[in-house]
C-alpha cells in the first residue's frame, strides 16, 4: 500500500495513536496493519471504548463463560478481559517501544472512572493494572481532577508511565505538567532512575469546539446587530484549536523548547523524558467543519494524537500536512481566546463542566459494560 499523508506527520515529530482496541483487532492482525499502512504507533482505550468491545459483541463470550465458571464477579471479569486485550495489544506494539527507546509503542488502559475522585484508590488501582498487565509500554490513564493531580504525583514517582486524560483548561494543564516534574524531582532526591518514565498529558479538543459553539450559536440567536452577528460568527469552530496551540507554548516554556528552563534542564540531565502533548477527541463532530481539521491543524513536535477510526481513514484518504500547523499564527490563538471571553462566554466553566461530563460520560459507560457482563455471567450460569 502506498505511503499516505500520515506517515507525513511522523516527519514533523508528531506520533499517530489509535483511539479504539477490541480483541478482534489484535488478534486479527487489524492493529499491525495499522501499523504498517496508518503510521499508527500507540493505542488507547477508555471505558467507552471497552462497553463497545465487550459489551456490544459475542466476541468475549466463550471467555465469560469460562471466567464465570471460575467464579469470578462482573467487575473481576471486566478486569481480566480487558488488562488481557491491553496485554496483546502491548506485544504488538512492543518492536516501536524498543525502536523508539521507550516514546511510542505505547497503550494506555484507564483507572475505573468511579474513581475519578478518590486520589488513594485511583493510586491502588493505577499500581494493580501495571503490575497485572506486566508491560513495560504500558500507560495507565488518569483523568485530571482535582483528586487526580496527587495520584498522577505519586504515580510518576513510584516509577508508572501515565497518560493524563480528560484536560481541557490551561491551568488545569499546568497542574498536570506539575505533578509531573514533582514526582520525578522526588525520584532523583532519592537517587532512582527516570529516564524510563514516559508521560502524555492529554489535551481534548472537539468537545471544545462543541459547547462554546452552543453558546455562540444561542447568541447568534439573540442578536440581529449584523457587526454582532459578524463578531460572533467569526469564532465558530477556533476555541479548541486556540486552546491547543496556547498549551503547547506553555509546554515549550516548562520543557525547554522556548529557553532556557533550569529546572528541566537539571531533571534532563538526569534523563528525563518530555511528557508530550497528545490531542484528544480529534473527530471532527460538527459536519460543517473539515472531517480531518483536528488533525492538520495540530501537528508538531513532541505530541500525539490519538484519532479515532472514521477521522484515521479519512485522513489517510485525503488529509494534508502543511507542516508544524501547532506554531502557526500563535498571536491569533490567543486573540481568539480572549474575544471568546470578550463576547461574555466563561471558558473556565465550560472547562470544568467538560471534565464533569467527561468522568460521568466514562461512568455511565463503564456501568452499562458491567450490568451487561453481569447479564452473561448470569445467563451462563442459569444454562448450566
Amino acid at each position: 500500500m502506498p505511503k499516505n499523508p500520515l506517515f507525513d506527520i511522523q516527519t514533523q515529530g508528531q506520533s499517530i495513536w489509535y483511539d479504539s482496541i477490541s480483541r478482534p483487532l489484535v488478534t486479527s492482525g487489524g492493529l499491525q496493519k495499522l501499523v504498517d499502512d496508518y503510521a499508527v504507533v500507540g493505542v488507547t482505550s477508555n471505558p467507552t471504548i471497552f462497553e463497545k468491545a465487550l459489551g456490544g459483541s459475542a466476541d468475549y463470550d466463550e471467555d465469560i463463560r469460562t471466567l464465570s465458571g471460575e467464579g469470578l464477579r462482573a467487575p473481576q471479569i471486566f478486569e481480566r478481559l480487558a488488562t488481557d486485550d491491553i496485554r496483546l495489544a502491548c506485544d504488538v506494539m512492543r518492536p516501536i517501544y524498543d525502536r523508539t527507546g521507550g516514546v511510542d509503542g505505547r497503550v494506555s488502559i484507564e483507572v475505573g472512572p468511579l474513581l475519578a475522585h478518590n486520589n488513594e484508590e485511583t493510586v491502588v488501582e493505577a499500581r494493580q493494572l501495571w503490575r497485572t498487565v506486566d508491560r513495560p509500554n504500558l500507560m495507565v490513564k488518569i483523568p485530571a481532577t482535582e483528586e487526580g493531580i496527587p495520584a498522577i504525583e505519586q504515580m510518576i514517582y513510584k516509577g508508572v508511565s501515565i497518560n493524563v486524560t480528560l484536560i481541557f483548561a490551561l491551568s488545569m494543564y499546568e497542574r498536570v505538567a506539575e505533578a509531573y516534574l514533582r514526582g520525578l524531582e522526588r525520584r532523583v532526591a532519592e537517587g532512582q532512575p527516570i529516564d524510563h518514565i514516559h508521560s502524555v498529558a492529554s489535551v481534548f479538543v472537539s468537545r471544545i469546539d462543541t459547547a462554546v459553539d452552543k453558546e455562540l450559536e444561542a447568541m447568534l440567536g439573540r442578536t440581529q446587530a449584523a457587526g454582532e452577528q459578524e463578531r460572533l460568527r467569526g469564532l465558530l469552530g477556533k476555541t479548541a484549536i486556540a486552546n491547543a496551540k496556547v498549551a503547547y507554548q506553555t509546554f515549550k516554556r516548562i520543557f525547554g523548547q522556548a529557553g532556557p528552563n533550569e529546572r528541566w534542564t537539571a531533571l534532563e540531565a538526569k534523563g528525563a523524558n518530555f511528557q508530550r502533548l497528545l490531542w484528544a477527541s480529534t473527530g471532527t463532530k460538527n459536519p460543517a467543519y473539515p472531517d480531518t481539521l483536528y488533525i492538520a491543524e495540530l501537528v508538531g513536535p513532541h505530541t500525539v494524537n490519538t484519532v479515532p477510526e472514521n477521522a484515521l481513514l479519512a485522513f489517510a484518504d485525503h488529509g494534508v500536512v502543511r507542516g508544524n500547523t501547532i506554531e502557526e499564527n500563535v498571536d491569533e490563538a490567543q486573540r481568539v481566546l480572549q474575544e471568546v471571553a470578550a463576547v461574555g462566554i466563561d471558558l473556565d466553566a465550560i472547562m470544568d463542566r467538560l471534565v464533569v461530563e467527561g468522568v460521568k460520560s466514562f461512568a455511565t459507560s463503564f456501568e452499562t459494560l458491567i450490568a451487561e457482563l453481569r447479564k452473561k455471567r448470569d445467563a451462563v450460569a442459569t444454562a448450566a
